[in-house]
């Protein structure tokens, strides 16, 4: 929390916070939002929303046409931090266990974690610009830092967003790309700024790959050990010794990537790749396919 004021009781405050989250990150918001997260009155509604006017006055506008809150253009957060990360999981239809500590469960300390993982720096602001493209249908100019030998130095470029996607450790935008002339992924940390927003360059539903999935189907490693396959089919919830996967085809890379998919056949070690995918030709026309 940024700067809540003293004062306030705790229930009023998360409902303040709540109002803030809306204003910054999602499209406004009203005193029905407020019921139905709370289920508050709705003269307690309009009361929690007076009270952040009177709070933060430069953060919110009120739209008669649409009957709704939204931020200014001199927002500034006082009740919540600005986190990009923690807002992206929140898009994801379920998110990684929190590490979880539940000291005094039988007889001795029980804890739980996961692999800290250096996260990526996306700026707020950027996101906040995307994510209003997206929802807008129109596109935005953002100042791009590609990995591309051609392209060594940050790039302003207009891009037509419509979705996001993580690979598990980084996110990316994915949009029509108005010097490519294709829909691309971008990294979110690599988006240094963002301006202009315009007409759009391409519509969600001409992006073909990423509208549609490919069933990729693995098996255990063939150089397993009987056993061996039997723990890994077991380890991945595989029947009769393979599983399906629908993997949008944007995706299909980072799938590969993270499975090792890609380089299963240079290890020495079948372990170090456990499964493998059963129908290779077809993945491998389908992920080039989508690389183009």
């Amino acid at each position: 929390m940024n700067t809540a004021s003293k004062g306030i009781r705790w229930g009023i405050e998360r409902r303040l916070e709540f109002v803030e989250f809306r204003l910054f990150w999602e499209d406004g918001v009203n005193r029905s939002d407020i019921v139905e997260e709370f289920g508050v009155s709705v003269p307690q509604a309009s009361k929690d929303l007076a009270l952040y006017r009177e709070q933060a006055p430069d953060n919110i506008r009120y739209d008669r046409s649409l009957k709704r809150y939204f931020a200014s253009d001199t927002f500034r957060p006082k009740f919540i931090e600005l986190d990009a990360a923690a807002y992206l999981e929140r898009l994801t239809p379920s998110t990684a266990a929190r590490g979880i500590d539940v000291d005094g469960l039988g007889d001795g300390p029980l804890r739980a974690d996961r692999l800290p993982i250096p996260q990526r720096r996306i700026k707020p602001d950027v996101l906040r610009g995307l994510l209003a493209s997206a929802r807008g249908g129109h596109s935005i100019e953002i100042l791009y830092q590609s990995m591309n030998a051609k392209r060594s130095e940050p790039l302003w470029r207009r891009i037509t967003p419509h979705a996001f996607g993580s690979d598990g450790l980084r996110w990316h935008v994915r949009a029509y790309c108005h010097i490519d002339e294709k829909f691309k992924d971008f990294i979110l940390s690599r988006s240094l700024d963002s301006r202009a927003p315009g007409p759009a360059g391409g519509v969600a539903s001409e992006d073909r790959f990423w509208n549609t999935r490919f069933s990729v189907q693995l098996t255990p490693n063939p150089r397993l050990t009987k056993s061996q396959k039997e723990i890994v089919a077991q380890d991945f919830a595989m029947d009769h010794g393979k599983v399906a996967v629908p993997v949008r085809r944007a995706m299909l890379y980072y799938f590969s990537k993270r499975l090792r998919l890609d380089v299963a056949a240079q290890f020495d070690n079948p372990s170090e790749s456990p499964v493998v995918v059963k129908n290779r030709d077809e993945f491998d026309r389908a992920l080039a396919e989508a690389m183009r």
